[in-house]
């Protein structure tokens, strides 16, 4: 890389001298931030927002790399980007490394087989740093994530390391490069309270910007300041949780604390001996928390020993690894070095992962089970054959060579009205593109719900094909077709999405006029109704009875399916690590059916509506809920049929429609 001039910033933002290179203070500040996040991970009550000590690091970040920019052309009158990217190199992939080889090699031996592959994957995206943005891809909740990847946390550091691919660039533009840096932070938290993405880089920058920008200016020494903006971001930690929506104008208490905390130019708690050797340690016990933390029993304090137990880990690699590599003359001489350095090991560390994906941990399946299928269908009594079949299931030892389908194609699974439009995701509008029929037929079927009613589209539509119906489907997830104001879970807003999707519907069903209308929803909207109403219970039963009334004007017929199970395992995970007692994932009956009082309410509504409910849990359990009926896979997820499995049960169904 080229040198690039750096002219001297205007007076108006550029006040007095670059500050000092090292601050006692920041040290400490650190500590607060590792601590917030290390202990809301460990589940300490009170601190549920302690997630936003990673917004804590990127402002102390943009503060201190902006410094350090400024410094280097005071002192040589350029900026050297080699020298700039070499001293990140060494000083961040030593480490980086090492964590993610040693959480490889722990999720080999500890993790669910079945996810080795996709960790692997996680663990390339850890080392390119571009964690982030498989993340953002993915739609991963960061609250809501039931296996969260043990590679999640080097979220943060990829976005610091984007960043950092066009700042000094800004920083380098001369007199317009303080015009520029304030223009992409301020365009940054424009777009922060635009999107909903959690990890992406484009609405995190104006942290990191907050910080540089402070770094552009000189501040007298106010020590008041510095206990406000303590105070800023223990209010933030106290007060936000997995209901806040975050980053948005939520992040400007933290942010904005932090900024006032490096402003007050010291704190005397700050500065205290533990707190600076705790800073120290922050960036190697930030890597090894959270690996450790996901394999910690329930309970915080289990959690906070393995916690203390990372920390033990930081010292240990901060005193053999870190230093002794950074300080080392090797690589700090010159800068060729580092970047060969850090390029070897992020290679070192994709390619060992990359390997890993090519080749997981084998899955051991023995023994041919019985077609599940063909048992029922040729039964002369298929309620009676599944029973059978269910039963043997839960006392079933081996995971059967002829599963289907495989747990890869399980993860895989994207019905029709998925891949037309005719289902909708969380996000945008309803835009098929087709009518969304998909059989002829002289009599008109709909199937109608959320993602719960759409588990049942291989059903219907095998019902469709042999009766000659012209079936139609429209779905939308996390979509209740019952007439309730719900919330957007991610984007921690009204699901305004939801309202005006179900009204669409609503009136291509009173067009249709089907003969037969087919409901089926999801119970579990509790934790979402909007405006957390004093009285769900009511809520939820007035939706229905809108809802039930609606329909019952524009279709001949309406049937009701009740809700399926919410298991309590996840199913691939299980029954990967349970290859020869699979029946040990069959969970209890009782624990599988949340909401019984909704359940309830629903079926009673629909009864006094004069809608027949059918119920599916016979089909699915017996006292115990299995999670494989002779060679089919039941569960494509923790609730959710798979598609072999909704086919399997259409001559169960079938004679509740016709």
């Amino acid at each position: 890389m080229t040198a690039t001039p750096l002219a001297v910033a205007p007076p108006r933002l550029r006040r007095g001298t670059a500050p000092p290179a090292h601050r006692a203070d920041i040290e400490g500040l650190r500590a607060v931030a590792v601590l917030l996040v290390v202990l809301a991970h460990a589940g300490v009550p009170g601190l549920a927002g302690g997630f936003i000590g990673v917004d804590v690091f990127f402002v102390i970040s943009g503060f201190l790399i902006t410094g350090l920019l400024r410094r280097e052309h005071a002192k040589t009158g350029r900026i050297r980007l080699a020298r700039f990217y070499a001293r990140r190199a060494v000083r961040l992939l030593p480490l980086a490394t090492l964590v993610i080889l040693a959480t490889l090699a722990g999720a080999w031996y500890l993790a669910p087989p079945v996810r080795f592959a996709t960790w692997a994957g996680d663990a390339v995206a850890a080392a390119t740093y571009t964690m982030n943005v498989r993340l953002d891809t993915a739609g991963t909740d960061y609250f809501g994530d039931p296996s969260p990847s043990p590679f999640q946390h080097f979220w943060s550091l990829a976005v610091e390391e984007q960043f950092y691919l066009l700042w000094p660039l800004l920083v380098a533009r001369g007199r317009f490069g303080p015009v520029l840096m304030v223009a992409v932070t301020l365009g940054s938290f424009a777009w922060s309270l635009h999107t909903t993405s959690y990890f992406g880089t484009a609405g995190r920058a104006w942290e990191l910007g907050a910080g540089a920008l402070l770094a552009l200016v000189v501040t007298r020494r106010r020590p008041w300041l510095g206990w406000a903006g303590l105070a800023a971001i223990g209010t933030a930690a106290a007060l936000f949780d997995e209901t806040t929506r975050f980053p948005g104008t939520a992040a400007l208490l933290p942010v904005l604390g932090a900024v006032a905390v490096i402003a007050a130019g010291g704190n005397r708690l700050l500065h205290a001996g533990p707190m600076r050797w705790l800073g120290r340690m922050s960036y190697g016990w930030y890597l090894w928390h959270w690996p450790l933390l996901l394999l910690a029993p329930a309970g915080p304090a289990a959690r906070i020993t393995v916690a203390i137990a990372a920390l033990g880990l930081a010292v240990v690699s901060h005193h053999l690894l870190e230093n002794p590599v950074r300080h080392h003359r090797v690589w700090t001489v010159r800068p060729g070095r580092g970047l060969l350095l850090g390029l070897g090991l992020s290679v070192t560390a994709a390619a060992l992962a990359g390997f890993g994906i090519l080749h997981p941990p084998e899955i051991p399946a023995r023994g041919v089970a019985p077609d599940a299928g063909k048992a029922i269908t040729t039964a002369p009594d298929p309620a009676v054959a599944l029973t059978r079949l269910l039963t043997a299931g839960v006392t079933a030892t081996d995971l059967p060579r002829n599963l289907r389908p495989t747990f890869d194609g399980a993860a895989r699974q994207r019905l029709a009205p998925q891949l037309d439009g005719c289902h909708v995701g969380l996000t945008g509008p309803f835009r098929p593109k087709t009518d969304c029929s998909y059989t002829t037929g002289r009599r008109t079927v709909v199937l109608f719900g959320d993602s719960h009613a759409l588990q049942w589209f291989p059903t219907m539509e095998t019902l469709a094909r042999k009766n000659g119906w012209r079936l139609y489907s429209f779905t939308r997830s996390s979509c209740s077709p019952a007439q309730i104001a719900l919330d957007e879970r991610r984007a921690q807003a009204r699901y305004l999405e939801c309202d005006a999707w179900r009204t669409q519907v609503v009136g291509r069903i009173s067009r249709l006029r089907p003969a037969l209308l087919v409901v089926s929803s999801s119970v579990n909207y509790r934790q979402v109704l909007n405006g957390r109403p004093a009285d769900p219970d009511a809520v939820w039963q007035t939706g229905w009875v809108r809802t039930l009334s609606t329909l019952k004007r524009f279709a001949g017929q309406v049937r009701m399916i009740a809700d399926t199970p919410f298991l309590t395992v996840a199913p691939a995970d299980c029954l990967s690590t349970n290859p020869t007692a699979v029946s040990r994932c069959a969970v209890p009956r009782a624990d599988v059916l949340p909401e019984p009082r909704w359940r309830s309410q629903q079926r009673a509504i629909s009864v006094a509506s004069g809608v027949p409910v059918i119920d599916p849990v016979p089909w699915l359990c017996t006292t115990r809920c299995p999670l494989i009926v002779g060679d089919t896979l039941i569960y494509r997820d923790s609730n959710h049929l798979t598609e072999a499995y909704a086919r399997l049960l259409a001559p169960l169904l079938e004679p509740h429609l016709t």
